[in-house]
């Protein structure tokens, strides 16, 4: 099992930037995939964006594609997701995930809540 704690959320305005960390402790060797989601008041929790721990690889979802990007300290065992020009629909609490194979997200962080202001 793998252990996940995010951190940097918080409040910003309309069009700055924010940087999310996820530090995964516990059986990290095995991960295969780490990911971001997220979930709105009212919504179903959405992916955001994922990175292949092997080799970087990267997807994103298309309403963050450009704006949002994620990254990996492998030494550090922490993924990034740096976000630029948010916007309010932006708001969310943000969840980091870990998986070990292809399919289903395994482990999950708590979550931490971004707020964007118009």
């Amino acid at each position: 099992q793998v252990q996940l704690e995010e951190s940097g959320g918080g409040l910003v305005q309309a069009g700055g930037s924010r940087r999310l960390s996820c530090v995964a402790s516990g059986r990290t060797s095995s991960t295969y995939m780490m990911g971001w989601f997220r979930q709105a008041p009212g919504k179903e929790r959405e992916f955001v964006a994922n990175i292949r721990w092997s080799d970087g690889d990267t997807t994103y979802a298309a309403s963050v594609k450009g704006r949002f990007t994620i990254s990996r300290d492998n030494t550090k065992n922490t993924v990034f997701l740096q976000m630029n020009s948010l916007k309010p629909e932006d708001t969310a609490v943000y969840y980091c995930a870990a998986k070990r194979t292809i399919g289903q997200y395994d482990d999950w962080g708590q979550g931490t809540q971004v707020t964007v202001s118009s």
